[in-house]
């Protein structure tokens, strides 16, 4: 236990022996948008009934998906999330996002 407790918060417990903490995340380049075959559709499961559209198959770093997602957020002036090379759009938005996604330079199919 150090003087500091705050530093003390920061440490991870692990019961792994073969964890290793100086291991580096393998960093994913992100093709080009034209290199994309993204796939959009509707869902309602597991979801209480809620319509949503969901965007797979990107390929590249969370950083870039999350700035997809934020910039699909945006033009559809709707709530989402992404994860898992997912992004999921709030509402019944299929058709919007495949021409947002279209004018980006993306190939899009619709599901």
């Amino acid at each position: 236990m150090s003087k500091n407790w705050k530093d003390d918060l920061k440490t991870v417990y692990s019961t792994n022996p073969d964890l290793d903490l100086n291991e580096k995340k393998e960093i994913v380049e992100t093709p080009a948008h034209s290199s994309q075959n993204l796939i959009v559709y509707t869902d309602k499961k597991q979801r209480k009934g809620k319509t949503v559209t969901l965007v797979q198959n990107f390929i590249g770093n969370d950083e870039d998906l999350e700035a997809l997602a934020k910039f699909l957020k945006t033009k559809c002036g709707t709530g989402g999330s992404a994860k898992d090379n997912e992004i999921v759009i709030q509402g019944d938005l299929k058709m919007k996002v495949k021409e947002i996604l279209e004018k980006e330079g993306y190939k899009v199919k619709l599901k």
